[in-house]
Formats: structure tokens, C-alpha cells, sequence
């Protein structure tokens, strides 16, 4: 039973940080538009700020209100979304704000209920669109607010099991200030990015270190607590680099797997890393059928990490000497390849090969 004792000291004690000493600056900070509240958020989903504030900056630039964004080119807004991954947020930023502008004009939604029913919207972005927009009191929680809550209160039931995910969010409600929503909710995530941090926290200068359950345990290190362990998967692309004059082949990831509606060159995938050698001798001919090619060079294994799987990429440049048929590629000129948005790893290679940093196998 966590006491009313506790839960005001906390409440009071968190308001009197913010007033004094959160000096933590964003540019969307005390915004009022929920158009730039929500396009923050939602960039800031599985992101770092230092790495989302340039695109926050290039969206609102371009886009500046829903009508603009939702009469885009897809494409020209997975370009510019081009490196933040998680690429389902960009197609459901555009569904969203193609909805908002056919069925209410432009308007954004203004109530809790509607804001959640947007695409790609859950309970958090929600709460912090309808407290920070529009004064709604709805208490956000995040990884920040989860910390922040665990530690002090000395929780530890799982933050990612159902009944945990439950409890949090019970409690984020009863502590916020009914009043002052946004500010207390800017408030406790600002703490918890700043003062109570997943490591290193500031706990001997921390304003709650008088009651703080963690801290009086020993325990601040152990929470809050996890119960999945996530299972990485590892992939091997190989990609062929096909070209056939100032053409190159290419294709828009469809389905449902990573980088839908991203583009790529023609792709073989295995298993387990293979000799460079056997894929050029036994997949090579398969492709490209009686079309005469020659290898001209195989780069080195590239890597990125997402936060399921670890895919690694070799890239093997060919050259055609007739235009083969390669169902579901199209050949494009580079030019017309430039203006395509491509996988992280992808773009890595072509900024290496740009510069002269790929370390090149001939054949």
C-alpha cells in the first residue's frame, strides 16, 4: 500500500524541481499545437532526442500543419524519414494526417478518445498530446515515468507483464496534478531523463532521496524490473548491385517484414554467412539466367542493429551486359535512385563507397 503521505511529498517535491531547478530545453517544449506535439512524439518513439530534434526541425520546416504532410508525396517523406528506422511510424504519421484532413478539415482531434484512435498513437502519445495540447488530465507513461515511479516507490513488479503495466499507470493517475497536467507530466519525464537516469542517477543531489524507497534499499540499480528477455535474431543479406549502363535495379520492400516501403538492390538472403565464392558461383546464375555479367567488386560485411535482429550485409557490384527481366525490380537511373529512401545500412555503404572507404574484394 503505497501511503497518501508519500504520494504528496512526491507530487510536491517533483513541482517544486521543475520550478527551480529543470532547466532541460527542447524546442517543442511548452508547445500548444498538437500537430508539432504529436509529430514530436511520434519521432521520438524508439529514438534518441539529440538524434530526432534535426528531424523534428526538418518535418516542421516542410510540413509545418497537417494539410501539408498529409498532401505529400509518400515517398518524399520516407526520404526524409530516411534513418530514424521503425519505418511504420512514417506510414502511419501519413495515414493519420491524410485521416485528420479528409475527415475533420485539418482540424487535430481534441479529446483523449480521438487522439488514441489515430494510427500509431497509444496510450502514451495520447496522454501527452491531450495534456500538453489541451490541458486534459492525462497522466504519460514512459520508460522516464516507469523509472521514476519504480524507484521511488520501490516497485518491482514487471514494468513489461500486464498487472505491472496496469499498476503504473493507476499510479501515474493519482499523482498528477489535476491543475497543472502538462506541467506535472513535462515534469516527471524531465526527472527521470535527467535526474533519476537509467545509470548514474543523481541520487545524492535528488530531491526525493528523503523517501525514496529505492535509495533506502539499496535497490536503485534493480529497478524498475523487466520480465522479457528479447530474442535476437541474426540475418545475412547479400546484396547484388546490378548495373547495366547508368541503370540499377532496385525494389520497394513490401509485406510484412523490417523496411516496408524502404527500397534496396536485388537481395539474397541466408541463413548463416556464406563464402562470398559460393554465392557469386551458385546464386549468381540463378538470378540473372543467360544475361552475360561480370563480378566486379564484393564489399565487406556491414552491420546494423535493430532492436529484434542484427542484419548483416555484403554488397556485391555487377555489371550487365544486356537489360535482363527481374520481376518485381525496376531498373532506374542513379539519379532517379537518389531521390529513394534505403535502409541505414544501405545509405552506410553508399556514403562509404562515396568517399572511397569500402574495403573492396575483386573478382
Amino acid at each position: 500500500m503505497i501511503q497518501k503521505t508519500n504520494q504528496l511529498f512526491f507530487r510536491e517535491q517533483l513541482l517544486l524541481w521543475n520550478r527551480t531547478e529543470n532547466d532541460r530545453d527542447m524546442p517543442w517544449k511548452g508547445e500548444k499545437d498538437p500537430y508539432k506535439i504529436w509529430l514530436s512524439e511520434i519521432i521520438l518513439q524508439q529514438t534518441r532526442v539529440d538524434q530526432g530534434l534535426a528531424y523534428y526541425k526538418r518535418f516542421i520546416k516542410k510540413y509545418p500543419d497537417v494539410k501539408s504532410l498529409a498532401e505529400a508525396e509518400d515517398q518524399a517523406v520516407f526520404k526524409m524519414w530516411e534513418g530514424l528506422g521503425y519505418y511504420s511510424r512514417c506510414r502511419n504519421l501519413l495515414a493519420s494526417a491524410r485521416s485528420i484532413a479528409s475527415d475533420s478539415g485539418g482540424e487535430f482531434p481534441d479529446t483523449y478518445e480521438n487522439i488514441l484512435a489515430l494510427k500509431g498513437v497509444g496510450a502514451y502519445t495520447a496522454s501527452a498530446i491531450a495534456s500538453f495540447a489541451f490541458g486534459l488530465p492525462h497522466a504519460v507513461v514512459d520508460g522516464n515515468v516507469q523509472r521514476v515511479l519504480a524507484r521511488f516507490f520501490g516497485l518491482e513488479i514487471p514494468i513489461d507483464s500486464t498487472a505491472g503495466k496496469k499498476i503504473f499507470a493507476e499510479l501515474a493517475q493519482q499523482l498528477l496534478d489535476k491543475h497543472d497536467p502538462a506541467g506535472y507530466n513535462q515534469a516527471i519525464m524531465d526527472f527521470g531523463a535527467t535526474v533519476c537516469k537509467p545509470q548514474l542517477p543523481l541520487c545524492v543531489s535528488c530531491i526525493l532521496k528523503e523517501k525514496c524507497d529505492a535509495l533506502a534499499t539499496g535497490n536503485v540499480a534493480s529497478l524498475p524490473v523487466k520480465k522479457k528477455k528479447l530474442q535476437k535474431k541474426d540475418r545475412w543479406f547479400y546484396y547484388v548491385i546490378a548495373e547495366y549502363k547508368t541503370k540499377i535495379f532496385v525494389r520497394e520492400r513490401t509485406g510484412k517484414d523490417i523496411w516496408q516501403s524502404l527500397h534496396e538492390f536485388i537481395l539474397m538472403e541466408e541463413e548463416r554467412e556464406m563464402p562470398v565464392e559460393q554465392v557469386v558461383k551458385k546464386r549468381l546464375p540463378s538470378i540473372f539466367g543467360s544475361t552475360a555479367y561480370s563480378v566486379e567488386s564484393v564489399s565487406q560485411v556491414y552491420k546494423q542493429l535493430l532492436s529484434h535482429q542484427t542484419i548483416r550485409a555484403v554488397f556485391i557490384r555487377v555489371k550487365l551486359k544486356a537489360l535482363p527481366v527481374m520481376p518485381g525490380y525496376q531498373s532506374l537511373a542513379g539519379i532517379e535512385t537518389g531521390k529513394l529512401a534505403f535502409p541505414r545500412v544501405i545509405n552506410t555503404y553508399l556514403e562509404d563507397e562515396q568517399r572511397g572507404n569500402v574495403q573492396l574484394s575483386v573478382f
